[in-house]
């Protein structure tokens, strides 16, 4: 170390210190993942493509992945909670899926015609989810958004829909600390408070005439895997109705939790719904659908039907995965038993963290849950703490020093090959976690 850095080191607070201690232990542990970042930054702006994957000093290079494992270029094996964000449900290399995506390779890849794949997928997918009675494909969470977007607006003619502060509905309809991204689509955005019911009806109430839709995710995602409660999601559907707005459920990622999403769980049938992500298996896959009567609008042996183009909408290789993944992998049956082991073992993380007096919280619902440095449950973005942000990346680094992956901003998804083994490593890495730097969490929360 230089003696600026040193200096600088020695003028820290304890938390810079203890986030700069881990740093560099991380930098010196992963130098051909500092030097694939190094060469990335040639062709790439930062080096990366996909902003949520970046993180400093630098991101690891993965170079294999199997199961519920991958290994960086620098040989480190991790277990990964990371999981694609939600869509690496099956882990890596699932040999079910690999076996039904050789077989549509064989069968042919881009076809210019419907086939048999796009038929049984749409076919599984309206069988487990009750708001679908029809579905259309297409590409990404952020394309089925847009296009249950546009469903609406089309159908209401009118042209506000109303957001939640901290919401992620895609690339180009994010809204970062209550704040419209600056890239999103120029809709006309109506931003309420998430989980926050009297809020939500003067909002609905007052912008009546013009809602074209209210659109919400059951459990907040990026905003900090938030669930939303059943008095405000029940509110939402009900003053929808009201109103003549349609209630779009943005189940990108929570479809997963259960057999029929969560809209089932909670026994709310929204008028349309958005999935994805692990639906393909790990390849791009994504889905709107809704009431035959909404639907119908899309139907083109019907004059004046609604024109929804889209290249590798009926991808082969993704539309056999997905027939795969719902029909072999992840029935019925085994959603329900995922999602009640997945509590159960969320469930124990607080009881540990509880048992130790640490200030820290697994916030969400079954596989999908986000770790904050909070004694209680957070029920929107605001409550979320200025002390909670800054031990986030100390929690990082130390995770995968201790080789347990998990995203930069604390959310961690489980995947269905970990096993035992595989939990027991990310609980005992917590564990040491908040052994150690109970003291310093107290210190920075206050």
């Amino acid at each position: 170390m230089t003696q600026v850095a040193t200096q600088k080191a020695v003028n820290m607070n304890p938390l810079g210190q203890a986030i700069h201690d881990a740093r560099e232990r991380y930098v010196a542990a992963n130098p051909l993942s500092r030097a694939a970042d190094q060469a990335a930054e040639g062709p790439l702006p930062g080096g990366n493509t996909r902003t949520v994957l970046h993180f400093d000093p630098f991101p690891l290079t993965m170079a294999s992945g199997e199961g519920a494992e991958l290994v960086d270029l620098d040989g480190h094996r991790y277990v990964d909670f990371v999981g694609e964000y939600s869509a690496g449900l099956f882990g890596h290399s699932d040999p079910t899926i690999k076996a039904a995506v050789r077989e549509a390779l064989d069968f042919g890849v881009a076809m210019g015609a419907p086939t048999r794949f796009e038929r049984e997928l749409a076919a599984l997918i309206c069988e487990r989810f009750p708001a679908v009675d029809q579905v259309r494909f297409c590409n990404t969470g952020t394309e089925a958004n847009i296009m249950a977007l546009q469903t609406a607006r089309a159908v209401t003619g009118r042209e506000k829909v109303l957001v939640f502060e901290g919401a992620y509905h895609g690339g180009v309809i994010r809204f970062p600390a209550g704040a419209a991204s600056p890239l999103n689509i120029p809709y006309d955005f109506v931003i309420g408070i998430y989980n926050d019911v009297e809020n939500a009806i003067e909002l609905i109430d007052r912008e009546a005439n013009e809602l074209a839709a209210i659109i919400v995710e059951p459990i907040m995602g990026a905003g900090g895997n938030i669930p939303g409660s059943l008095e405000f999601l029940e509110t939402l559907s009900r003053k929808s109705k009201e109103v003549g707005a349609l209630l779009i459920f943005d189940e990108v990622k929570t479809s997963r939790l259960g057999p029929g999403g969560l809209h089932e769980m909670l026994g709310i049938v929204p008028d349309v719904i958005s999935i994805g992500k692990y639906i393909g298996g790990g390849l791009p896959m994504a889905a709107f659908g809704g009431s035959a009567e909404i639907m119908s609008h899309f139907n083109p042996k019907h004059k004046g039907s609604w024109n929804h183009a889209g290249t590798f909408n009926n991808n082969i290789c993704s539309m056999a995965a997905g027939c795969a993944a719902m029909s072999q992998t992840y029935t019925a049956r085994r959603a329900a038993e995922f999602f009640d082991s997945s509590e159960a073992f969320r469930t124990s993380l607080n009881e540990m963290f509880d048992e130790r007096a640490v200030p820290m919280h697994c916030n969400g619902l079954g596989s999908i849950f986000a770790i904050h440095f909070s004694r209680k449950p957070v029920r929107r973005t605001a409550h979320i703490s200025a002390g909670c942000q800054s031990l986030r990346p100390l929690l990082h680094m130390e995770m995968l020093l201790d080789g347990v992956l998990i995203c930069s901003r604390g959310d961690m998804f489980i995947s269905l090959p970990m096993t035992e083994e595989h939990l027991s490593k990310a609980r005992l890495a917590l564990e040491r976690f908040a052994d150690r730097y109970q003291p310093l969490i107290l210190v920075v929360l206050g």
